[in-house]
C-alpha cells in the first residue's frame, strides 16, 4: 500500500484527516518531528497549503497532504482569514483566540455574527512539484458564547448552517462533523487525485 505524508504537526488536524481517509487505501503517515515546520508566510491560505505540501514533500520525499484553515467573519471584514491561527499573537492558543474574537464582535447580534471556514488542501510529488489544490468552504455563524466539549481551535464558537445549526461543531460527534466540515470538503475533493497521482 502506497503511503501519503501529512503535512501538520497539530494532533487535531492529523486525526481528523486519517478519519476523513479512513477508507482510502493508502498509509497515512505523521511528518516527523525531525522535519523544520515550514514558515508560513504567505498572503493566501492557498499559498500556505502549497508551501507546506511542497516543502515538506521535498523534505522527505515522499508525497504530501497539507492544508491551511481560515476563519472568515463578515462583521469583522473578513478577518481573521489568513491570520486565523495567531489571531491574538504569534504564541496565543486556541483560547486566547476564541476570547479576542468574542470581545471583537461584542454587541454584534447573532444574525450579524455571519462567518465560514474556508479550507484550502494542497497535494504534491515527492519532487515538491504541485498536483492539485482545492477548498472546502463551511457557512454558519459565531455564537454569542463558547459552547461544546470537543473539537479544537474555534469549534466551540462555530454554529454552522444546516440541520445542526443549533449546535457548535464542538457539540458536533466526530462524525457528523467530519461529513460537513470545511476541511472534510476539502480533503474529500482531493480523493481522485489521491488515488490516481500517488
Amino acid at each position: 500500500m502506497k503511503a501519503l505524508l501529512i503535512g501538520t504537526k497539530n494532533e487535531h488536524k492529523l486525526r481528523e484527516i486519517r478519519d476523513i481517509l479512513l477508507r482510502v487505501p493508502l498509509v497515512l503517515q505523521a511528518l516527523p518531528a525531525s522535519v523544520p515546520e515550514v514558515v508560513e508566510d504567505a498572503p493566501t491560505l492557498e499559498g500556505n497549503a502549497v508551501l507546506k505540501a511542497c516543502g515538506y514533500a521535498k523534505a522527505t520525499g515522499q508525497p504530501c497532504l497539507a492544508e491551511d484553515t481560515g476563519l472568515e467573519v463578515d462583521a469583522l471584514d473578513g478577518a481573521p482569514g489568513v491570520h486565523t491561527a495567531r489571531y491574538a499573537g504569534p504564541d496565543a492558543d486556541a483560547a486566547a483566540n476564541r476570547r479576542k474574537l468574542l470581545a471583537a464582535l461584542d454587541g454584534v447580534p447573532l444574525p450579524r455574527r455571519t462567518a465560514r471556514f474556508r479550507c484550502v488542501a494542497a497535494l504534491a510529488r515527492p519532487s515538491g512539484e504541485l498536483i492539485a489544490t482545492v477548498e472546502g468552504v463551511l457557512e454558519g455563524r459565531i455564537a454569542l458564547a463558547e459552547r461544546g466539549a470537543g473539537g479544537f481551535g474555534y469549534d466551540p464558537l462555530f454554529l454552522p448552517t444546516g440541520p445542526h445549526d443549533e449546535r457548535t461543531l464542538a457539540e458536533l460527534s466526530d462524525d457528523e462533523k467530519n461529513a460537513i466540515s470545511h476541511r472534510g470538503r476539502a480533503v474529500a475533493a482531493l480523493r481522485p487525485k489521491l488515488l490516481e497521482s500517488i
